[in-house]
C-alpha cells in the first residue's frame, strides 16, 4: 500500500511504518520504505528537517565509487574496511566489526543511490591515512541533504510532521512495539505502526543526562547540534533496548560561532545547478578564482586546528587571562570559563606563517583549507587586529589591562591579531543501541525487539566511526536499509 498515513479519529493515526525523526536516516529510512510500497509518516520535533546532517561537512568515504573509477582510482571495500582500523585508537577492541562491513560494502551504493536523487559530489580527494582517495565531499553544502531527501520523500507519497516530539514507543502484546505516542502542535497522538517504528532521532551531543551517566566530565559542555538530545536511545531503553559504546564521543572540540546574519552566498539554496556549477568549477577553473566561493561557505562553521596553538598561540578568556597550556587539549578549560568562551591571540609573525600553506588555520575536509586571509575576508566578525595589546582589547572588548598583564612578557611582532570567541563543543557521540544486521533492536539479552529498528547515530550499534567521512555515510546506509526491512515486516 501506498500513498499517506490514513486518519483514525481526532488523535489518533496510523501508518504501515513511522520513522521518529527526519535527518538524513530518517528521509532515508522513509523513502526507501514507502519505496518498498508501506504508508510512512515521519515525525521530526524541530521545525525543520534535516538534523545533524545540515551541520556536518557532509562529505562521504566510499569505495568503488563511479567517480573513482572516472578518475582511474581502483579501490576496494575490503582496502576501506582495513583503513579504518587507523582511527579506532583505544576504542578498537569495542568495535562491531560486522557493522563496519555493512558500511563499507555499501557505501558506493549510498553514494550513487544520493546522486540519483540530485545530489552533486566534489571528489574523490585524499584523506590519509586512507590509502586511496575515497572522501567525496557534497557541494554546494550539507544543506543539499536535507533538501533531496525532502523532495524524494514528499514524491514518494510520504508524510512528514514537524513539531511533532514522540514520548513514548507503544507496545503490543508480544513485547514489540506497534506505534508511538507524540506530541504535535500541543495535541497528544497516538500513531499506530502496522508493520514498524524505525528510530533515527541522532546522537546525544547535546543530551546533559545521557552524557552525566556516560562520561560525567561531559556534561555539561554543548553539542554542536543542540536538539541532538539522545530521544530515540532514551524512548527504547524504556522498554529494554542497551545502548552500546555510551563512552565513545568525539569532543570538546573548539569551534567558531557561526555568523549573525549569513552571507547571501551562504543563503544560496543547494539546488542541482548550483552544485554542478561548484563541481565543474573545483575540477576545471583555477584555485585562486572559484576558491573565495567555497570559502564563504565553509568559514561559516570551522574551528582552529592545534597547529595553530602549537606554533606560539595563546588563549585568553573573556576577563582577558591565560588559562590554560595551549600545548594540552583545551576544550574542557575552555567551557569552565566566564561564558564558556575563549578568544586566540598571535602575533604578526605568525598570523603571516598561517596565511598559506601548508599552514591552515581550520581544515574543510576535501575542499579547501582555510587560512587567515580566509577568515579576515569572510568572518569579519571574529577577526580583530590592534597595534599594542591596549588596542587590541579595544577592537576585541577585552579588559586591556589583564590583556596587556598577560602579553606583557611577550616578544611578539605589531600587529596583533584575534580571532574570537571560540566555544568547546561535542561534535558527536558514537553510542547507539544495540541492533542486529537488519537494524532491529536487540534488548539487553540480545533478543529482538519485534516491530523496532534504529538507524544512524540512534542505531549504531557498536560500529566506531571516526575519521571524514563514516558517520553520515552510514545514516544513510542505516536508514536505507531499516526503512526496507520495516516496510517488508509481517503487518
Amino acid at each position: 500500500m501506498s500513498g499517506s498515513s490514513s486518519r483514525q479519529g481526532g488523535d489518533v493515526e496510523a501508518a504501515d511504518v513511522v520513522v521518529v525523526g527526519g535527518g538524513a536516516s530518517g528521509l532515508a529510512a522513509a523513502i526507501e520504505a514507502a519505496a518498498a510500497g508501506a504508508s510512512v509518516l515521519v515525525l521530526e520535533k524541530n521545525p525543520i528537517p534535516g538534523g545533524s546532517s545540515r551541520l556536518s561537512v557532509g562529505s562521504i568515504n566510499a569505495a568503488g565509487s563511479r567517480l573513482q573509477q572516472h578518475a582511474g582510482i581502483i579501490d576496494s571495500p575490503d582496502e576501506h574496511f582495513d583503513d579504518m582500523d587507523h582511527f579506532m585508537g583505544p576504542f578498537a577492541s569495542q568495535e562491531n566489526r560486522a557493522l563496519r562491513r555493512l558500511l563499507v560494502d555499501n557505501a558506493a551504493d549510498t553514494l550513487h543511490w544520493l546522486m540519483s536523487l540530485g545530489l552533486s559530489f566534489y571528489g574523490p580527494t585524499a584523506d590519509p591515512p586512507h590509502r586511496h582517495p575515497r572522501m567525496h565531499n557534497v557541494l554546494p553544502n550539507s544543506r543539499a541533504y536535507p533538501y533531496y531527501l525532502s523532495k524524494e520523500a514528499k514524491r514518494r507519497g510520504v508524510r512528514v510532521l514537524l513539531g511533532a516530539e514522540v514520548t513514548e514507543l507503544l507496545r503490543a502484546e508480544d513485547g514489540g512495539v506497534c506505534g508511538v505516542e507524540a506530541l504535535v502542535g500541543g495535541r497528544r497522538m497516538k500513531i499506530t505502526a502496522r508493520r514498524g517504528v524505525v528510530l533515527c532521532s541522532g546522537d546525544y551531543s547535546n543530551g546533559a543526562a545521557m552524557k552525566a551517566r556516560f562520561r560525567p566530565e561531559l556534561e555539561n559542555i554543548p553539542g554542536v547540534n543542540p536538539t541532538a538530545t539522545g530521544d530515540g536511545h532514551r524512548l527504547a531503553e524504556a522498554i529494554g533496548a542497551r545502548i552500546v559504546n555510551g563512552d565513545v564521543v568525539f569532543g570538546p572540540g573548539l569551534r567558531f560561532g557561526a555568523p549573525a546574519k549569513p552571507s547571501l552566498v551562504q543563503r544560496l539554496p543547494p539546488s542541482w545547478a548550483l552544485g554542478k556549477l561548484m563541481s565543474v568549477a573545483l575540477a576545471t577553473l583555477p584555485a585562486a578564482l572559484f576558491r573565495p566561493f567555497v570559502m564563504s561557505f565553509m568559514t561559516a562553521s570551522l574551528g582552529p586546528e592545534a597547529s595553530l596553538l602549537r606554533s606560539g598561540a595563546v588563549l585568553v578568556n573573556r576577563n582577558g587571562e591565560r588559562f590554560v597550556d595551549e600545548q594540552q587539549a583545551p576544550g574542557l578549560a575552555i567551557a569552565a570559563q566566564p561564558g564558556g568562551q575563549a578568544w586566540l591571540l598571535f602575533d604578526d609573525a605568525l598570523a603571516r606563517k598561517f596565511s598559506a600553506a601548508p599552514n591552515h588555520v581550520s581544515t574543510a575536509p576535501g575542499v579547501a583549507f582555510a587560512y587567515l586571509p580566509d577568515y579576515r575576508r569572510h568572518r569579519k566578525d571574529l577577526y580583530r587586529t590592534g597595534a599594542t595589546p591596549a588596542a587590541l582589547a579595544r577592537a576585541t572588548g577585552l579588559p586591556a589591562d589583564a590583556l596587556e598583564s598577560t602579553l606583557r612578557d611577550r616578544q611578539w611582532q605589531s600587529p596583533l591579531h584575534a580571532l574570537g570567541p571560540l566555544e568547546a563543543r561535542i561534535v558527536i557521540t558514537d553510542g547507539g543501541l544495540a541492533v542486529n544486521g537488519s537494524h532491529q533492536v536487540l534488548r539487553a539479552d540480545d533478543t529482538v525487539i519485534p516491530r523496532l529498528y534504529a538507524a544512524g547515530a540512534a542505531g549504531q550499534g557498536g560500529l566506531l566511526l571516526a575519521g571524514n567521512g563514516h558517520h553520515i555515510c552510514w545514516a544513510v546506509t542505516s536508514g536505507r536499509r531499516a526503512g526496507r526491512f520495516a516496510a517488508k515486516a509481517a503487518a
